[in-house]
């Protein structure tokens, strides 16, 4: 992995978005609500929004291990509608030019 913090963080940046893109965009729009780096681990810990098909909007958390490139569902929880209407007016982590949940396979 890169030598220095910042970088260190950027790359495990880019392999995460590169993994969990396939697994979100499903859902788009997505936003990403919180991200920690643990960078002497290569982890990066963060949480999403969405709308699910089946659950309404939820908060889900992700720990995606940069080192073994794996990503890991650490459990969801769900989010007031107010809350998820204020999140609208930011720029999403995985945009969509249309919103198609009908088709998400729920995961």
């Amino acid at each position: 992995m890169a030598s220095n913090h910042a970088e260190r963080v950027q790359l495990m940046r880019q392999l995460r978005d590169a993994k969990v893109r396939h697994h979100l965009e499903q859902y788009a729009p997505v936003w990403m609500v919180d991200e920690t780096p643990i960078v002497e681990d290569d982890i990066l810990r963060f949480d999403v929004v969405f709308y699910h098909p089946r659950y309404g909007w939820v908060n889900r958390r992700y720990r995606y291990d940069a080192f073994n490139d794996v990503l890991y569902y650490h459990g969801q929880r769900l989010v007031p509608e107010d809350e998820a209407l204020e999140l609208q007016d930011q720029e999403p982590y995985i945009p969509a030019e249309t919103i198609n949940t009908v088709n998400a396979y729920g995961g």
